[in-house]
Order: C-alpha cells, then sequence, then structure tokens
C-alpha cells in the first residue's frame, strides 16, 4: 500500500530533509584526497546527532556505517572504513540516511575527490540529468514509471547502462515504503502519482555493462565489469502541481 502523508507529516519530512541535504554539504566540503572513508562517516554521524536525528542506516539490516561510502566500481552499500583512503581521481557515492521524529530523509549524490577523467564527469553529468529529468515527471495523475522511462531514455542516450538489480523506493516511517521504483520502464504504466506520496528517486548507472555483484562483506555492490558507476539521489513529495525536492542543499 503506497501511504500519502498529511500536511503535518510533510513538515516532519521536510526537516529530516533538511537535515540530510545539511549533511551532504558537510561531507562535500570534506572530500579531498587523503581522507579516509571512516572520517566521513564521522562527520556525517556527529552531524546528524547534533540535529536530534539518528542516522538511518547505522544498525539497519546489521549495517556498520551512517553513511554508505562507495568509491570507483562500488555502486552503493559501501562500507565506511579506516583503510579506504581516497585518492585524487576518484569518484566516491556517498548515501545519507537520517530519521527525525520518526521520519526519515534519504539522498545519495555521487561527488569527484580532486581532478577525475573526462568519462568519470561525463558519468556524473549523465546520471544527474537523469534524476532531474525523471523528477520532471513527477506530478500528480501522472503514472510512476513515467519516472523510470524519462530516467532510462537519459541513461542510455548518453551510451551508459541502467542497474536493474536495485531500485528506488517510498519513504516515511519506514526507510523502504511502497512503491518501488525502477529506473527503467515504459511510460504510462504504474501506479497513479497522487499528492502526499514521498518517493526516493535514485538512477543508479554504470558505464560498461549493467551487471553487479555484492562482495563478500555482505553489503558492498560493485560492477561486475569493474567499470565506474555512480548514484544520485532525491527525497521528494508530490504537490497539487508537481514535486517538491525534501532533500535540496
Amino acid at each position: 500500500m503506497i501511504v500519502c502523508k498529511s500536511q503535518a507529516e510533510l513538515e516532519v519530512l521536510r526537516e529530516a530533509g533538511r537535515i540530510v541535504a545539511e549533511t551532504h554539504r558537510l561531507l562535500a566540503q570534506a572530500i579531498r584526497p587523503g581522507v579516509t572513508t571512516a572520517e566521513l562517516d564521522g562527520i556525517a554521524d556527529r552531524y546528524i546527532r547534533s540535529q536530534k536525528a539518528v542516522p538511518s542506516f547505522k544498525g539497519y539490516n546489521d549495517f556498520p556505517g551512517s553513511i554508505c561510502a562507495s568509491v570507483n566500481e562500488q555502486l552503493v552499500h559501501g562500507i565506511p572504513s579506516k583503510q579506504c583512503v581516497l585518492q585524487d581521481g576518484d569518484i566516491i557515492s556517498i548515501d545519507v540516511g537520517a530519521k527525525f521524529g520518526g521520519y526519515h530523509g534519504d539522498s545519495a549524490w555521487t561527488y569527484a575527490v580532486g581532478t577525475i577523467s573526462d568519462t568519470a564527469a561525463k558519468l556524473l553529468q549523465v546520471t544527474e540529468a537523469s534524476l532531474y529529468a525523471g523528477l520532471a515527471e513527477a506530478k500528480p495523475n501522472a503514472r510512476l514509471f513515467t519516472i523510470s522511462h524519462a530516467i532510462q531514455k537519459v541513461v542510455e542516450d548518453a551510451g551508459f547502462s541502467i542497474v536493474r538489480e536495485y531500485v528506488g523506493h517510498g519513504i516515511g516511517t519506514e526507510l523502504h515504503e511502497e512503491p518501488q521504483i525502477p529506473n527503467y520502464g515504459m511510460p504510462d504504466r504504474g501506479p497513479r502519482l497522487k499528492p502526499g506520496m514521498t518517493l526516493a528517486i535514485e538512477p543508479m548507472v554504470n558505464v560498461g555493462e549493467r551487471y553487479v555483484r555484492t562482495l563478500s562483506d555482505n553489503w558492498t555492490v560493485v560492477t561486475v565489469d569493474g567499470s565506474l558507476c555512480a548514484h544520485f539521489e532525491h527525497t521528494i513529495a508530490i504537490t497539487d502541481d508537481g514535486y517538491e525536492i525534501l532533500t535540496k542543499c
């Protein structure tokens, strides 16, 4: 069942989203060669807790970190580590979740570390563009998979591939709620969007083939061919005439 949120609930979700967005702003300032992903995790954890919120991911199905920090060929669910030292030319996808007042905000962004390759820069530009192309289709009475189709078209027109094993989702009192939101599909299909729906839209894109696998830590997802990948995500609310980004800096 897809739950539409009341105005009072949306106010709490806005605050959860603000905390997530501000966490990303702080992390963006800290990302540079020589920094470990454990240090980034600490920055996020301290800020989220300072806002009377808790990290959504910490302890979620026993996940050990407060953020997911995924570098280069790591797509999602990278575990922060003191041994993972960022290098010039890396890209890092950071997924941040915060629970405030019983409601979650969720956003991911992929950042350049120092000077990155042209291919990496194009990957980041295309993946971010696909997110906003999907969001442009988020409006009352539109069908959900029209968002999915818009994301897929931008990515595949650029010569990249969409990961199909992982999808966006509804969000609210639970981190993952209905509906599931794939990043590919036929337009004008799926449930109709209604005001009050809150959704996490999150394209996940590979430079090479779309296939991924999970490492032996049972969390970190990597591309099978070792190619670079990117992940961008915003939590949004469907409004009377479109959408509102709840996790916008």
